[in-house]
C-alpha cells in the first residue's frame, strides 16, 4: 500500500499509530509532502530522530520542503534507483528515503512526478533567533530546468504530481499567517509552479506546507490527514 500525509516537522506520533493500527511493513510507503524535520538540526537531534523512525514499519518517502536542508548537501546519503527514480538515503536508515526533484516514480502505477521546495515565511524570524534556515530551500534556476526538460520528454503528461507548496492560483489565503507582509513573501516557485500546472496533462496534484487538509480542482492539500495514494 502508498499512503500519503502532510508536513510532519518532526512530530511523527500519528504516523506511528497510523502503522501499527493498520500493521504496515516496510513493502508499504508513506509519502510525506516536505518539512518532515528529519534534517532540520544538522547534529545528533537529527540522528536520534532518524534511530526512532528507523524502528518503523514502513517506508518514509519524503519531498523536500521549506524546514530541512537537501539531502545532497550532506555528506553522509547516498543515491539508488528505487521504484524507476533517484532517491537519496543514508544506509544506516535505509526506510527513510528522500525524492530528487525532476524525477518521476512508479507509485501504484501511477507516473508520479515530484517538485519540492518552498519559501520560508519564517525565515527573518529564524535568522534573528539563531535557528536553521536553509539557503537551498526553494528549487534553483538548475532544478527548474531539470523539471521542464523532464516533463517535456513526457510530451507534458503524467498521472500526478507531489510537491511541497501548491501552483500560485491554489494557494489557500486563508492560512496565510497573520502578522506577515505578503508584499515581502517570495512566491517565485508558486509562480513557477502556475505555469507548470496550467500547461501539464495531470490527473492529481498533492501538496503540504500550508497546515490544511483541502481539495481544490485536481488540487489536494494535506496536512494531518493520512490517505490512500490513488
Amino acid at each position: 500500500m502508498v499512503y500519503i500525509t502532510g508536513d510532519t516537522h518532526g512530530d511523527f506520533s500519528r504516523i506511528e499509530y497510523f502503522c501499527r493500527r493498520m500493521e504496515t511493513t516496510r513493502d508499504d510507503i508513506m509519502i510525506i509532502l516536505g518539512d518532515t524535520g528529519i534534517n532540520y538540526y544538522l547534529n545528533s537531534k537529527d540522528y536520534r530522530l532518524k534511530s526512532h523512525l528507523r524502528n518503523i514499519d514502513i517506508t518514509l518517502f519524503c519531498i523536500h520542503g521549506n524546514h530541512e536542508e537537501r539531502p545532497y548537501n550532506i555528506s553522509t546519503y547516498k543515491t539508488k534507483i528505487w521504484h524507476d527514480g533517484v532517491v537519496y538515503y543514508e544506509p544506516d536508515y535505509d526506510n527513510i528515503l528522500f525524492a530528487k526533484d525532476g524525477e518521476i516514480y512508479d507509485l501504484n502505477g501511477k507516473k508520479t512526478i515530484v517538485i519540492g521546495g518552498a519559501y520560508s515565511v519564517d525565515k527573518y524570524y529564524r535568522l534573528s533567533m539563531g535557528y536553521q534556515w536553509f539557503e537551498s530551500e526553494q528549487p534553483s534556476v538548475q532544478i527548474k530546468d531539470e523539471v521542464e526538460l523532464r516533463l517535456i520528454k513526457e510530451n507534458w503528461k503524467v498521472d500526478n504530481v507531489l510537491s511541497h507548496t501548491t501552483p500560485y492560483r491554489y494557494m489557500p489565503r486563508e492560512m496565510f499567517m497573520s502578522g506577515i507582509d505578503q508584499g515581502k513573501v517570495d512566491y517565485s516557485t508558486e509562480r513557477w509552479l502556475n505555469r507548470i500546472e496550467s500547461k501539464l496533462d495531470y490527473n492529481k496534484w498533492y501538496c503540504g506546507h500550508y497546515h490544511c487538509n483541502k481539495k481544490i480542482d485536481k488540487i489536494r492539500i494535506l496536512f494531518e490527514d493520512i490517505v490512500e495514494y490513488t
